[in-house]
């Protein structure tokens, strides 16, 4: 747009060349980026492919930094797939605040993590999503701009295989956001993971690390590691791209009877090869990325709504 359409919010949106469109838009913006402004990370956990535990990562990830006494929220974007809820065995609904000018609060998994999902706004769970790319974005956006999360030192966001509209919305959306890829040693994983970091790099989307998921199957008997799928696929894949390699977990039984039943093991207080290697992946991520006061955007409530590719921008 052009200055040509005024120098204030009232006047663009009186302005035909601006559109109220452009202006509603502008004004969610502004309110996403509020929403936002007190987070200090914002990670989005993506994957080339389905089936490599991406979801199974997230909520583990946010479970696990949250044991660490830090406070974190988990928004589940995979609009056609939303798995966090039933992984955490959440059954509660999202309430619109009394006032309907407030933000609505996401549910609370406990005092450390907050959680959100399309799923919670579903009158039937088992109902298909079967929605074109402007729905899914508008419903990522006002996830976005109506959640009241607070202050968080940790935001992730599980987003659906591939690098389609969900994963671009993150991206274009969330000011700061960076990805953790989620992979398999399989050579298949590998080249769909492949796709994964060059969109990101697309996108301009720093990447905090590689995750090799699946890497060996612990025995449920002996509890020893043998390796099924190749091995060190990932890391291999980090080091040809130059970037941080967080670690690899191996499959474990136990880790897909907790998420089935929804009481997710990688948090427990036991001791496996699943869960130290986890809490290493923990560790890198804090390492790469770590708890602090966020730094609020000065002009998220007082910015012309037009700054989001409206008035005076170049």
């Amino acid at each position: 747009m052009s200055s040509s359409c005024g120098s204030s919010c009232e006047s663009s949106s009186q302005n035909s060349s601006c559109g109220s469109g452009d202006a509603r838009l502008a004004q969610q913006d502004i309110a996403i980026t509020r929403s936002l402004g007190k987070i200090k990370n914002k990670i989005l956990v993506m994957s080339g492919k389905g089936g490599v535990g991406k979801s199974t990562v997230a909520v583990n990830l946010a479970l696990c930094l949250a044991k660490k006494g830090h406070k974190v929220g988990l928004m589940d974007v995979d609009l056609h797939g939303p798995d966090v809820v039933r992984m955490l065995n959440l059954t509660g609904t999202l309430e619109p605040p009394a006032n309907p000018d407030d933000l609505i609060p996401p549910l609370a998994f406990n005092e450390n993590l907050k959680v959100v999902s399309l799923e919670y706004m579903m009158k039937d769970r088992d109902d298909a999503i079967i929605w074109r790319g402007p729905l899914k974005i508008q419903a990522i956006r006002q996830f976005l701009a109506d959640m009241d999360w607070g202050e968080l030192d940790y935001l992730i966001v599980d987003a659906p295989p591939g690098t389609g509209d969900e994963p671009l919305t993150v991206a274009q959306t969330i000011p700061g956001v960076q990805a953790v890829v989620v992979t398999t040693p399989q050579a298949v994983a590998l080249a769909d993971v492949r796709k994964s970091i060059n969109f990101c790099k697309a996108v301009d989307m720093p990447i905090v690390g590689v995750v090799e998921n699946m890497a060996g199957f612990v025995c449920p008997h002996c509890g020893e590691t043998v390796d099924i799928f190749s091995k060190g696929g990932g890391e291999e894949t980090a080091r040809d791209f130059d970037l941080p390699f967080l670690g690899r977990v191996p499959m474990d039984p136990r880790v897909v009877v907790a998420g089935d039943t929804g009481t997710p093991y990688l948090s427990s207080n036991e001791d496996s090869p699943a869960i130290k290697a986890f809490d290493a992946v923990v560790t890198a991520v804090e390492r790469r990325l770590p708890p602090g006061p966020a730094t609020v955007n000065p002009f998220a409530a007082t910015g012309c709504a037009c700054t989001s590719g409206g008035c005076g921008s170049k």
